[in-house]
Formats: structure tokens, C-alpha cells, sequence
């Protein structure tokens, strides 16, 4: 594995604190006390906060592509590999709780901003539905995927804002319970 750069690691705390305090409310201060390095340092990696925005955006479409491809490999079939997706709410479950979905809140606050760079994070949710959308097809929910694809990510997004609301555990493990079982459902309508 390739060693981690100082602008690596400046992606990686920039990615963290603009999850936990939002894009808006992060500083070059906040990033480089983050980091440990001085302000100068820091920008000759960076010259904006929107040059860091957009290797945060790009290091979040790598790692989701990464994660999606382990899916695919650990799922041996289509269903499984949903459920991955569907599972995610409970790996995340604690900075769910706290700090919402990272995906959602990004493009949430980007949105609300009016920020250039709203349509690249929204690549975010277009690679979850792209992808969802496949998994449907090969369960052979042809005519439907895509409808599927975005009921499950628009569900899955409605946890998780609940969820940080409410802060209520239960609620998520109740509602992936939910989920699983109405992907069951298509499951079985696909194999009959």
C-alpha cells in the first residue's frame, strides 16, 4: 500500500471535519491545525477551500467505487450485494447518529450554498443509484430498476436524517430490518 502524502493526509482531515462541522464551517485553520502543519505549508498543496472540496469529492468517489467493487466480489448474488448496501446504515450507525450521512450532508449544505461543485457531489448518488440499478437488473428487475434504485437510496437517505434527528439506534436497526425484508419480497417475486 502506498504511503500517505501530506496532501493525502490534508484530504483526509478536510474530508473529516467537513462531515463533522459541514464545508461552510471549516477553515484553512481548522484543516491545517487538523494536519499539524503551518499555514504556509498548507498552501502550496491548496490554494482554495474549493481545490480541497474537489480532492475530498474525487478521494469519496475513489474510496465509493472501492467499496462497491468489494461488494461485488463478496456478493455472490445480486441480492447480497444490496443487502451490503442496505447494511451500511449499521457499520455507519454511530456517525450516522451523530454527524448524518456523509453523501447526504454534502450535497445537502452544497446545495444550499449554490456551490459549483454541488453536481460533482451529487456524482456521489449517481454512482450508489448507477450501481443499485445494475444489481436490480441482474435480479432481473429489468422494467423497474432504476425505480427501485432510487426508492431504496431515497429510503436509505431518509434514515439516515431521521436517525441523526432523533439519534435513535433502534429506529435504523429497525428500518434496515424493513428494508431487507421488502428487498426479500423482490427477491422472491424475481425467482417465481
Amino acid at each position: 500500500m502506498a504511503r500517505s502524502t501530506k496532501r493525502d493526509d490534508i484530504v483526509e482531515a478536510a474530508d473529516r471535519l467537513f462531515y463533522r462541522q459541514g464545508y461552510e464551517h471549516t477553515s484553512f485553520a481548522d484543516i491545517a491545525r487538523e494536519v499539524q502543519i503551518s499555514r504556509g505549508n498548507f498552501y502550496y498543496h491548496f490554494k482554495t477551500k474549493d481545490e480541497i472540496l474537489d480532492a475530498v469529492i474525487q478521494a469519496r468517489l475513489g474510496h465509493t467505487r472501492q467499496m462497491l467493487s468489494l461488494w461485488e466480489a463478496e456478493g455472490d448474488r445480486p441480492e447480497d450485494r444490496i443487502r451490503s448496501f442496505i447494511h451500511i446504515l449499521i457499520v455507519n450507525q454511530a456517525k450516522i447518529l451523530r454527524y448524518g450521512c456523509p453523501v447526504g450532508t454534502l450535497c445537502s449544505e452544497l446545495a444550499k450554498l449554490g456551490h459549483p461543485s454541488q453536481a460533482d457531489a451529487n456524482q456521489l448518488f449517481t454512482l450508489f443509484r448507477a450501481w443499485l440499478r445494475q444489481q436490480f437488473v441482474q435480479l432481473g428487475r429489468t422494467q423497474d430498476a432504476d425505480d427501485l434504485a432510487m426508492h431504496l437510496l431515497a429510503r436509505s437517505q431518509g434514515v439516515a436524517t431521521l436517525a441523526n434527528a432523533f439519534h435513535d439506534q433502534p429506529f435504523v436497526e429497525q428500518e434496515v430490518k424493513t428494508m431487507c425484508d421488502w428487498l426479500a419480497h423482490y427477491t422472491e417475486a424475481a425467482a417465481s
